[in-house]
């Protein structure tokens, strides 16, 4: 799971296989696969560094019990 924050402040997890796109205009926007549509306080390059670092430990973690 990533952390993200809404706009007002909230933070909340999120798994990030349920992202499908993601946009700036201006607000960040991202669209899941529900077709649910979140708004958060991130920019996307940031969300793609948390993924990235999701995923990166999900794989070390399957290295290391393997």
């Amino acid at each position: 799971m990533i952390k993200l924050t809404r706009l007002n402040g909230e933070a909340f997890y999120l798994n990030p296989a349920l992202i499908e796109t993601v946009k700036e205009s201006p607000d960040t926007t991202m669209r899941l696969t529900t077709d649910k549509t979140l708004i958060v306080k991130e920019k996307p390059t940031e969300i793609v560094k948390r993924i990235v670092a999701y995923n990166r430990n999900i794989f070390l973690e399957k290295v290391r019990t393997s």
